[in-house]
């Protein structure tokens, strides 16, 4: 018997009637002086993108692409409109969102990480991370969350929990039953692999996004700059996220054991991959001083390991694609909310001058953060901040004092790291999940404390240090 589909028989509906409604409402609905037909027309795209990507009807990725074709079709000055119809977007500056410097960044980012799984170099470095933290269980517990915490900072998270609950599961079946050992391991994972995310512009896709954004306003973030105020709130984060699991779900065992299996050949392409691998978060780290940009320094990896057979023809398929034309779809939005000029006229319809400051930044980060619990966080990121860009210059002045709309675009994306209530929220719960051992009124309680601590904590740092 086939269930009824509530996505595609309720939700599809709504969406398109909703779309067709704002596309063909009369202009002086929308209370906008001079509100141009294209102008109107992009209102209605970004209500499918947010939409469609709120509800998840389609793939993320395949709303981000179906968004740029309507933006061709519908606003650009080779698609269907007019020049009558208000300012076309030029149809070049909404392709080469496909090419963004930033998507550049990403695309580095997972090359280095499949080289580094492709010769072993992650379960080197896990085995001698681990080490130190020796067989006491609370330090072990320390060791997987640091792990985790760093690998996710250069790669995928997603990747990085699959990968440390193979090497998590057998050492969890060792522990009782009847302790709480089990549940601080398997919790470890989803918590320290989004936490770490935050550390890095490449740990997580909401970062690139609004850096992405404050590029297009003329406001460069290096990679440096970034982990200076990041690195530290995942430090503390990890620790106290350490505390909290001790303290919530103690250990009963008095001595774990950790084996990883997994030969790696120490070749030459071992010790390319590594050198490649500390010699481009070096150049990432010291951008200032060498004056490279960090977009730049992304692709020289990828030059180097295609040059050397490393990384193959076939590797391509294990890139997140997906991830890059979800991010892709954001910038595309963005670009038509600008050039069309509905930006400026929202600024000049709707009073934000006169908001509070703080009321805006505490507003934005909640909004990024809950709507993040219940769709993906690349999809919140692409959804908020190209509005948020636009809210942000509007109030320049009262958020002067505050950073301006750097701050405010960086404390969303911040926002979107600590969104980790439901198995749902994020695919490291997801795989957490399936361990079994983890109710989800407990993963809320944990994600609720974690995430309001970690989002002030970000907020603390963002205000006491503005980039």
């Amino acid at each position: 018997m086939k269930t009824f589909n509530v996505k595609t028989y309720v939700l599809l509906p709504l969406t398109i009637l909703a779309v067709l409604f704002l596309w063909f409402a009369p202009a002086s609905m929308f209370h906008i002086d001079g509100l141009t037909v294209v102008q109107q027309r992009t209102i209605a795209i970004f209500c499918y993108a947010a939409l469609m990507w709120m509800f998840e009807i389609i793939p993320a990725w395949a709303t981000s692409v179906s968004t740029i074709v309507l933006l061709l079709l519908a606003v650009s000055n080779k698609g269907f409109a007019k020049p009558e119809m208000g300012d076309l977007v030029n149809f070049k500056e909404l392709m080469a969102s496909f090419a963004d410097p930033i998507i550049m960044l990403f695309l580095g980012g997972f090359v280095l990480a499949i080289a580094a799984s492709k010769v072993g170099l992650d379960v080197y470095l896990a085995r001698i991370l681990l080490k130190p933290f020796g067989t006491k269980p609370s330090m072990v517990l320390l060791g997987f969350l640091t792990l985790i915490s760093v690998m996710s900072m250069f790669m995928s998270n997603t990747a990085t929990a699959a990968m440390m609950l193979a090497f998590l599961a057998p050492v969890i079946k060792t522990l009782p039953a009847d302790g709480g050992g089990r549940m601080s391991l398997a919790m470890a994972i989803p918590i320290a692999a989004n936490i770490g995310g935050l550390g890095t512009p490449i740990g997580t896709p909401p970062n690139a996004i609004a850096i992405g954004q404050l590029a297009s306003n003329g406001v460069e973030i290096g990679f440096a700059a970034w982990m200076f105020r990041f690195v530290p709130v995942v430090i503390f984060m990890i620790l106290f996220a350490w505390w909290l699991l001790q303290h919530l779900y103690p250990f009963k065992a008095e001595k774990i054991e950790i084996k990883i299996h997994g030969e790696t050949e120490r070749d030459w392409k071992f010790w390319t991959v590594t050198i490649t691998f500390l010699g481009t978060i070096l150049l990432w780290m010291t951008g200032e001083l060498t004056k490279l940009n960090s977009n730049v320094v992304a692709l020289i990896p990828f030059a180097v390991y295609a040059v050397l057979g490393i990384f193959t023809r076939e590797d391509f398929a294990k890139i997140d694609w997906h991830v890059l034309w979800m991010v892709t779809g954001g910038f595309a939005l963005g670009t038509a909310l600008n050039k069309t000029g509905l930006a400026a006229a929202l600024v000049e319809a709707i009073p934000f001058g006169n908001w509070s400051a703080i009321a805006v930044l505490v507003i934005a980060g909640l909004l990024g953060w809950l709507l993040s619990n219940f769709i993906a966080n690349s999809s919140a990121a692409n959804l908020l901040v190209p509005i948020l860009a636009v809210v942000g210059s509007a109030m320049a002045d009262n958020l002067a004092g505050l950073g301006g709309v750097t701050t405010l675009l960086v404390c969303v994306a911040a926002s979107t790291s600590f969104a980790m209530l439901f198995p749902i929220s994020t695919p490291p719960n997801a795989i957490a999940c399936s361990t079994g051992l983890i109710k989800t009124n407990e993963m809320i309680k944990v994600g609720l404390i974690v995430g309001i601590l970690g989002i002030a904590a970000s907020y603390a740092v963002l205000l006491l240090f503005p980039f």
